[in-house]
């Protein structure tokens, strides 16, 4: 038997050393700003999205300590990952030169394929009043940018929006685009805005039917337009509409979350990751420990629902076997669209620290891919794309040392794709902190599978709800008491 396993182990451990050498990085943005008060030369929190051969990215740039970014960065391929564009977006930040805001946040991607536009959402920071989000559009294949267009001008507060556009020509909502946002100075009171225009004009916002409270929102659009929100409440939840925005049904609840805290001061924290498959089969992954003894470090789970009421039981992605020391966090799944169901190809960029009990000064960073060319059924071996990265290396921020809350995988033509900040030794107090893509992913089923039907939750643990300081400095009320 323990020849078995040795001989296995080999197997395993060549098969990784094949697939990282077919792997290059690529960088494709770096911070270009001096002006204070960002951190140069620093991005961080990219998102990313694909249609057709087009891939578009964007992320902050200039990370500033209290909340925020000197501007938002774009980049851009034509050509399904292989050359990349990248520049600024016009119009948002003082920083850029050509904006009004203070600092900008929290960019997300879609594309609208009946109006034939794509379209970047941030959240505008400044000491003064301002949009709950703006839109920036691009109606050349976000090679060039418009100055942004305002969501719901009047807002008192808002955090964390997101961005989607109904790409199903089959649907009834067909190029409807909506924002999702929460307003701080509310309790987190989650709010959606609907466009029917390209992003030109966007509708008043409008609350959940229960008036929830939440953060970390990512809308998805299923072939027959209805719109299903998974967000970060009191657990992982889900909201939607099945009226083209017009009106949102109350929360409903996927999954309590169990988390360890991730070492070093790094920031992160369960918020989810969601995708969609061809047929409308919804995945949410977020870290949790529930598979883990001690809740000692935290494992990327999933749950799947046809239908954003009806959800699965909380599976683990077996990146590695549950008694290791592997902790894994800031997951970004992307589906191909032209794939579902038991044949769905799924991939997932995450970070993780091969060591989970860390400090600032010893954590080791580690950026990591993994993938299923089944619909999660059993899952490719999970390679290393980027790392070690000391946490010294990375900018600060109001929650912590940042890389982002999240990242995003898409992908173009069945490629997977994403794009993650990689950090490098500072040159005195310079940073070195651009953005990267890996080129030669694959989500095909290839070499040893492994899966986690037979891994059962080891306890139920309260974890309290994730307290974070908004970009726009807003603290929301105390109602953040415990998650179950």
């Amino acid at each position: 038997m323990k020849s078995i396993v040795l001989c296995f182990s080999i197997t395993l451990a060549f098969f990784v050393v094949q697939m990282q050498a077919q792997i290059t990085l690529t960088e494709v943005s770096s911070d270009p700003f001096t002006v204070g008060p960002g951190q140069h030369a620093t991005e961080v929190e990219p998102h990313t999205f694909a249609n057709g051969s087009t891939v578009v990215s964007a992320f902050q740039t200039g990370r500033i300590s209290p909340g925020g970014s000197t501007d938002i960065g774009w980049a851009t391929s034509t050509d399904g990952g292989t050359t990349w564009t990248h520049g600024f977006l016009p119009g948002v930040t003082k920083g850029e030169g050509s904006g009004p805001y203070d600092a900008a946040s929290d960019p997300a991607v879609a594309f609208d394929p009946k109006h034939n536009v794509w379209m970047i959402a941030s959240l505008p920071v400044s000491n003064t009043q301002t949009p709950a989000v703006i839109v920036s559009r691009s109606t050349d294949g976000g090679m060039t940018w418009q100055n942004p267009v305002n969501v719901d001008p009047t807002a008192s507060s808002s955090d964390k929006n997101w961005i989607v556009c109904d790409g199903g020509s089959k649907s009834k909502y067909y190029g409807n685009c909506y924002v999702e946002w929460d307003n701080p100075a509310a309790g987190d009171q989650i709010l959606m805005s609907t466009s029917t225009d390209g992003g030109l004009t966007w509708g008043s916002p409008k609350a959940t039917a229960n008036h929830a409270f939440g953060i970390g929102g990512q809308p998805l659009v299923q072939p027959d337009g209805r719109v299903i929100v998974p967000i970060e409440t009191s657990g992982i939840s889900v909201f939607g509409s099945i009226n083209g925005g017009q009106s949102w049904t109350k929360t409903y609840s996927v999954a309590g979350i169990q988390s360890h805290t991730d070492a070093g001061g790094i920031r992160s924290g369960p918020l989810p990751s969601a995708a969609v498959d061809g047929a409308g089969n919804v995945y949410v992954v977020w870290e949790d420990c529930r598979f883990r003894t001690n809740c000692s470090t935290n494992d990327l789970v999933y749950s799947v629902s046809a239908d954003g009421l009806h959800w699965g039981a909380v599976t683990r992605i077996p990146i590695d076997p549950t008694n290791s020391t592997v902790d894994h966090f800031i997951p970004g799944i992307g589906i191909d669209p032209a794939t579902s169901g038991a044949n769905a190809h799924i991939a997932v960029h995450y970070y993780y620290y091969p060591q989970s009990k860390c400090s600032q000064s010893t954590c080791q960073l580690y950026v990591g891919f993994i993938s299923s060319g089944n619909g999660g059924s059993t899952w490719n071996t999970a390679i290393t794309l980027a790392g070690p990265m000391s946490l010294n290396w990375l900018p600060n921020s109001q929650n912590g040392l940042m890389v982002g809350d999240y990242i995003g995988t898409a992908f173009s033509q069945g490629t997977p794709h994403g794009v993650f900040a990689v950090a490098s030794a500072k040159s005195g107090t310079k940073f070195n902190q651009p953005m990267f893509t890996a080129q030669g992913l694959t989500a095909a089923e290839v070499g040893p599978q492994s899966s986690a039907a037979e891994d059962k939750p080891l306890h139920h643990l309260s974890d309290p709800v994730e307290f974070d300081k908004p970009e726009k400095g807003i603290h929301p009320p105390t109602r953040r008491s415990a998650k179950k």
